[in-house]
């Protein structure tokens, strides 16, 4: 069985839609380089999903976790996770970010909370890691806070909504494609 470095370094040249890009003609692992690609305005936008219990909804929605304000605080998460996503990712490029905004819509019917991130940069490369970066920090926020009460929380649908910008252009999401 060959490695995924080598699959790469058959095809160090052309690299196409669809190749790996973060190995180089030997197989290593680098960080693409960016520095020939005209800046352009960036914007991602992600979503995911915790589901909790009845009595962690309500905890929640009342502020009554001993914790604090668990979407307040989630929220704040989120978006120091954007900032440094290039940190926890390998091979992310770090990026000046313009804006990361990040919101909730809790949904008591499902029992659950649905985490929207949106990211904007003006740059050579993209924010969809920054904005899935900033969901996920933020559900597990939820969870962490809220985990003294329930621990059978679960994290759900983290996708990236939508991309804008960049040589690959716009990205909608529009169902499973698996």
């Amino acid at each position: 069985m060959e490695s995924i470095g080598n699959e790469a370094a058959r095809h160090p040249a052309s690299q196409t839609e669809g190749e790996f890009t973060h190995f180089d003609a030997q197989g290593n692992a680098r960080m693409v380089d960016v520095s020939g690609k005209a800046a352009s305005c960036r914007r991602a936008l992600a979503m995911g999903r915790i589901r909790v219990s009845e009595e962690v909804f309500r905890a929640i929605e009342g502020r009554k976790v001993r914790k604090g304000d668990v979407l307040t605080v989630a929220q704040v998460a989120g978006i120091m996770g954007c900032k440094r996503t290039a940190e926890l990712i390998p091979m992310c490029h770090l990026l000046n970010l313009s804006n990361a905004r990040l919101w909730f819509e809790p949904d008591a019917a499902r029992r659950c909370i649905t985490a929207f991130c949106e990211v904007k940069t003006e740059g050579q490369t993209g924010v969809e890691m920054e904005a899935l970066t900033g969901v996920s920090t933020a559900l597990l926020t939820i969870y962490d806070m809220c985990k003294a009460i329930d621990k059978r929380m679960t994290l759900e649908e983290i996708r990236l909504v939508e991309k804008q910008g960049g040589k690959s252009g716009d990205f909608f999401f529009d169902g499973d494609r698996r």
